[in-house]
């Protein structure tokens, strides 16, 4: 029973997550004249990728990025947290409670990239000079790379968090966190204006992505029943 709810809600994500990622294919689109940006984000990104390829991967710190994601999240929902630990090989939060949001969260927040943003906006508030924002993207492309890559890296590996909530209701939330990530932080860090017309896209772009189901069910419906009159 438990199985089968999970892929109900997978399949009740599935027009969010296309509306979410029409939206997110809007937002870039309209950011390709931000090229500033997106040149110093990709020297941050081809950086690290080459760091990932020909050092060792510093997997230690990705698992404490990973629990610790988890700890926040679970904060966000009101848990307690019991205990953390890490390691190269592995790690394990306990919290007071959990729920999808929360086991699948280091899948799509980039812990590292938000507190590099963090911490750079700190510094921009008492000290401004012109080779900040260059610094500022190329870190944002390295971190978020960082992210991108020893996710990949270890989802070769069966995780617990992704069974645990099954395949299907996992990759709905992980492609649909990741979409909205792009849809929220992209307009901001292009200089396109706050995420609120891109979200409402979402919603105007999931609006008709179930039109267009309803319209392809009924069709295959209507097509069903000819098919069986046609039989008799």
């Amino acid at each position: 029973m438990l199985r089968f709810l999970r892929g109900l809600a997978a399949l009740a994500l599935l027009p969010i997550g296309v509306g979410a990622t029409l939206s997110a294919v809007d937002v870039l689109k309209g950011s390709g004249r931000a090229m500033e940006f997106w040149f110093a984000f990709g020297a941050g990104g081809a950086a690290w990728i080459l760091v990932f390829t020909l050092l060792p991967k510093p997997l230690w710190l990705y698992v404490v990025g990973h629990e610790l994601t988890h700890a926040i999240w679970g904060l966000l929902f009101g848990a307690r947290i019991k205990s953390l630990r890490a390691t190269s090989k592995g790690g394990q939060v306990v919290l007071s409670r959990s729920n999808t949001v929360i086991a699948l969260a280091p899948y799509f927040f980039p812990f590292y990239t938000i507190v590099f943003a963090v911490v750079m906006f700190g510094i921009r508030l008492i000290w401004k000079h012109p080779w900040m924002d260059p610094l500022f993207h190329f870190g944002l492309g390295m971190t978020y790379a960082f992210h991108a890559t020893l996710t990949l890296w270890i989802l070769r590996i069966r995780q617990s968090d992704i069974t645990g909530e099954g395949y299907l209701l996992s990759a709905a939330v992980i492609w649909l966190g990741n979409v909205l990530t792009v849809v929220v932080a992209v307009p901001i860090l292009t200089g396109l204006g706050p995420p609120w017309e891109p979200l409402h896209s979402v919603f105007l772009n999931t609006g008709r992505s179930v039109d267009l189901m309803i319209h392809a069910v009924s069709a295959l419906l209507h097509r069903a029943e000819l098919l069986r009159v046609g039989w008799r």
